[in-house]
């Protein structure tokens, strides 16, 4: 497979499971930044953990250099972008992926619209996969790079014939919670099994922790949380959930702009929310 940008890599960390052929991947997970697949992407992770059929790819898309706190010198960025690299390639160690692929774009052109190279890197693993379930960035997350990513992933989605298209595309939360989502608009990730794998998972990325981001403690926490406070009148039925929303439908209409995506789920948590109101015997 050629990857277009100069310093993208593709790793097989556990070769002697499924080779290196990526179409044995069939769980495929995309995400912006080196970390963003151990959040978002956890129900894939955990599935694919033990020896089986199973087989989960990750996909970084941005080289992991951050513009937050000015851009710094290029010996300063190469060094942070070495780092994020390493760390993501440790994780998929841990995790026991079966590939994974760092596409090397900047997070400034991912912003300023699809790049080209981005979308046809993304259609070739797409079919070079064949991936079943596939997990990206939502479009209610308020990180632009996430959000730029989620677009980019539909873009190259809809290059695909029918039958090339994966069974399931979920759109995951990392910046900001997906528990407002309405059930009937809302996909549960169990991803209860393996917990000290997640938290090791989302302790190898020390360059943001150690930094004051407690990506750790907050992830696990809001799993722990999601579970408990899904139902109110029923046992935990799970320890650990994810939220997700399915973009599959958006990715088969390509007439649908994002906003209007967007607006019939805020539309449906309208609804969500003032239907119980109705039931009350007394009016505010």
């Amino acid at each position: 497979m050629r990857l277009r940008h100069p310093q993208a890599r593709l790793y097989f960390p556990n070769e002697g499971i499924h080779g290196v052929d990526l179409n044995a991947t069939t769980h495929l997970g995309i995400g912006a930044h080196q970390d963003d697949l151990e959040i978002l992407a956890a129900h894939g992770i955990v599935e694919c953990f033990e020896p089986g059929p199973g087989a989960f790819t990750g996909v970084v898309v941005t080289d992991g250099v951050s513009t937050t706190g000015g851009e710094g010198d290029a010996a300063e960025q190469a060094e942070q972008a070495r780092v994020r690299a390493e760390e993501q390639l440790e994780a998929a160690r841990i995790g026991r992926y079966h590939a994974c692929a760092l596409l090397g774009y900047s997070s400034h052109r991912v912003k300023e619209g699809p790049p080209p190279d981005l979308v046809e890197d993304l259609v070739q693993i797409f079919r070079e996969t064949r991936a079943d379930i596939v997990y990206t960035h939502n479009f209610c997350d308020k990180h632009q790079t996430h959000l730029a990513v989620a677009w980019a992933v539909v873009c190259a989605l809809r290059q695909l014939s029918a039958d090339e298209l994966p069974r399931r595309v979920i759109g995951c939360e990392v910046w900001r919670d997906l528990d407002w989502l309405p059930d009937s608009k809302k996909i549960q990730l169990d991803v209860s099994a393996h917990p000290e794998l997640q938290e090791r998972l989302i302790a190898v990325f020390r360059s943001q922790i150690d930094a004051g981001k407690r990506y750790d403690l907050a992830t696990m926490g809001r799993r722990r949380a999601h579970a408990t406070f899904s139902e109110s009148h029923s046992r935990d039925q799970a320890s650990a959930v994810v939220y997700g929303m399915d973009l599959l439908p958006f990715v088969r209409a390509p007439e649908l702009s994002v906003e209007t995506f967007v607006e019939g789920l805020l539309e449906a948590f309208r609804a969500d929310l003032v239907s119980p109101l109705k039931g009350l015997p007394f009016s505010f």
